[in-house]
């Protein structure tokens, strides 16, 4: 069946989707609202992901798959990586303030980017139903689907890793890491 990604608005990988997709359960990435709801309501929302899930033909869930590995790029550490450097930077700067100094840095030309709900999702929320009560796998084969020019739409969004400078590089050499 395929194995979604289900996350909370207080993890930092759910506060990352929610912040850096349109649409993240267009991704197969479903984040359950823990900020802004009782657990019960939470629970039923969790209930309702996994059920629209389920209700998903074979072909949606691969088109569903072949987009989730289109986000290879965004989350691949060479662009996750500033971020933890920041982080870092940060933390170092709190730990031993009278030996580092953090800076922070302009926010990059990408800040405020959010990668874009993809154009094969239809328009409607009803994408799982089918017009007839009796649906056949064929049914889906009519659908278009350009496998190559979905990715190449989503190659263009996504955005260009950064490096931070090393202002500070020899001051982190000299700390030691803890383990």
């Amino acid at each position: 069946m395929g194995i979604p990604s289900i996350s909370t608005n207080l993890s930092g990988f759910g506060c990352f989707m929610e912040e850096h997709i349109a649409d993240p359960t267009s991704y197969g990435i479903y984040i359950l609202d823990r900020r802004f709801q009782s657990v019960d309501d939470s629970c039923n929302q969790l209930t309702t992901f996994l059920f629209q899930f389920c209700q998903q033909s074979r072909r949606q869930r691969i088109i569903q798959r072949n987009r989730t590995e289109r986000l290879s790029d965004l989350l691949d550490w060479r662009y996750l990586g500033r971020y933890y450097i920041s982080a870092r930077h940060m933390a170092l700067a709190k730990a031993f303030p009278e030996s580092y100094v953090y800076e922070p840095h302009d926010p990059t030309s990408t800040t405020g980017f959010r990668y874009p709900r993809p154009a094969s999702v239809p328009p409607s929320p009803a994408h799982s139903l089918h017009s007839s009560p009796h649906h056949s796998e064929a049914e889906d084969e009519d659908e278009t689907y350009d496998e190559d020019l979905e990715a190449e739409k989503d190659r263009l969004n996504i955005r260009q890793p950064f490096s931070l400078p090393n202002k500070n590089r020899s001051l982190v050499d000299d700390l030691p890491e803890k383990n």
